[in-house]
């Protein structure tokens, strides 16, 4: 292996990566098809080609360095539903997104602090985190417009219940990847 990937482990956290970007991908896109608000369909069909994009720059990084993704079995947005519950509307919808794009951006950013890092890796995760900051901004300004819909208590009670989901199902995957994520020296993001 070449660029520095360091076996197995690495492989399967950046299979694990670009697993979720696709998923994202297609679950973006398939709102943006149903999704009436034109306003919210348009930054959502920017938001699904960005993880599209990325499941393509993890591909590149792994080819640089010299391996192919592994099979993921399931990718970190598989256990929202059953954390948090299914979003009933476009509101929640954005609130479980705010979530999960804070922990990839927090996760992203924690892991270019691993000291081992390779460069293909490194180089990866600070080009995915340029567009992570505007996926929190867009949906940000949604949910508070959504407010004089919902009411604002509804909308943070929204965003608190899926934020909680995402503590939950962040450390379910930390305690079924613990090996892995010992083996790489690596990090936990807040």
């Amino acid at each position: 292996m070449s660029g520095g990937l360091r076996g197995d482990a690495e492989r399967w956290l950046l299979s694990y990566y670009r697993m979720s970007e696709i998923d994202g991908a297609l679950f973006f896109g398939r709102l943006a098809k149903v999704i009436r608000d034109p306003a919210i369909q348009f930054d959502l069909t920017r938001h699904f080609a960005d993880e599209s994009q990325h499941s393509r720059w993890w591909s590149d990084c792994m080819d640089e360095m010299g391996v192919r993704p592994m099979k993921v079995v399931s990718s970190y947005q598989d256990a929202y539903l059953e954390a948090g519950g299914a979003p009933a509307n476009v509101m929640e919808v954005l609130a479980v997104t705010l979530a999960f794009e804070k922990r990839v951006a927090g996760s992203y950013a924690a892991h270019t602090k691993v000291p081992t890092i390779a460069a293909p890796i490194r180089a990866t995760l600070e080009r995915i985190m340029k567009d992570e900051g505007w996926h929190i901004q867009w949906v940000s300004k949604a949910l508070r417009a959504m407010e004089a819909t919902y009411g604002e208590a509804d909308v943070a009670a929204a965003i608190k219940r899926y934020a909680d989901a995402d503590r939950e199902v962040y450390q379910r995957t930390l305690a079924e990847h613990d090996e892995i994520v010992q083996s790489l020296n690596h990090f936990k993001a807040a």
